[in-house]
């Protein structure tokens, strides 16, 4: 379980990105975290992973702050964060010196994800392509079986076939004792994964719940005569809108649609999922 307590954080005193943050995240979930550039996402991620200190509030990881920098905690959370750099060595040998840190990594594991994901294990990270090493890295990372894992923008420099592997990899390692946290403005690579869909903007968190939660409240698509609309807007197939779901319809979730929803009309959003 991760805890965000009343949490601020500002790059200089004028400069905030992250305005009293309350939220909890549990195990079970594909969390999907949301919000404009610079609102501070990958800040976030960061002072989760206990590379950053907040300036306010606080966080803990399983009952435990970050920054006490604890084996046990970081040996249970594994961030990839949208660009990196790995040492000129092959994933093999990275993964020999860094796995001992992840009591539960699996190298089987990896050399199965590596072949799904068209990597070669062998070859030394420097001479592969940005989206190449990324696969390699995610690789890594899902092999270590680790409890928290989150991830910034993990679709970008993936080919098409890959995303759709990367999808299926990660619906297949979440279970009741794991969580993924997911960063991303690439809505469409990731939707059908997501179960939990956090909103930040400049004020805090506009929106915190469940994808059942959201669909039970709200409904997609093209406006019907007597909707309560909250939100519209034009596109090539026609005015979509997000509606209130009075009757319990069965809806497909668009979460384009519910973030500008959420942007536009926050007070609508916060006064539905706060009653």
């Amino acid at each position: 379980m991760i805890r965000i307590e009343s949490l601020t954080f500002g790059y200089t005193l004028r400069h905030k990105v992250l305005n009293n943050i309350s939220l909890s995240l549990g195990e079970g979930h594909i969390h999907g975290l949301l919000g404009c550039n610079g609102i501070g996402k990958t800040t976030l991620l960061k002072i989760i992973c206990g590379i950053m200190r907040p300036d306010r509030g606080g966080v803990s990881v399983d009952n435990v702050d970050p920054m006490r920098r604890k084996p046990e905690t970081f040996s249970n959370l594994i961030i990839i964060p949208e660009e990196f750099d790995l040492p000129n060595i092959s994933l093999l040998h990275f993964a020999k010196i860094t796995s001992p840190f992840y009591p539960r990594f699996d190298i089987g594991a990896m050399r199965g994800y590596c072949q799904e994901l068209g990597v070669n294990p062998e070859e030394r990270l420097h001479t592969m392509s940005m989206g190449q090493r990324k696969k390699a890295y995610i690789a890594f990372a899902l092999a270590c079986n680790v409890k928290m894992l989150l991830m910034d923008e993990p679709t970008n420099g993936l080919d098409i076939p890959s995303k759709s592997v990367f999808r299926r990899l990660l619906a297949g390692y979440v279970d009741e004792s794991r969580m993924v946290i997911i960063s991303t403005h690439q809505v469409a690579d990731v939707e059908s994964l997501l179960d939990n869909i956090v909103v930040l903007d400049s004020q805090g968190v506009a929106l915190n719940a469940t994808t059942s939660e959201i669909c039970s409240k709200l409904k997609f698509g093209k406006a019907e005569e007597g909707d309560e609309v909250i939100y519209s807007e034009r596109t090539i197939s026609g005015d979509m809108a997000v509606s209130l779901n009075r009757e319990g319809e069965d809806t497909q979730l668009s979460i384009e649609l519910l973030f500008n929803a959420t942007t536009a009309n926050r007070d609508a959003i916060a006064a539905i999922f706060n009653k």
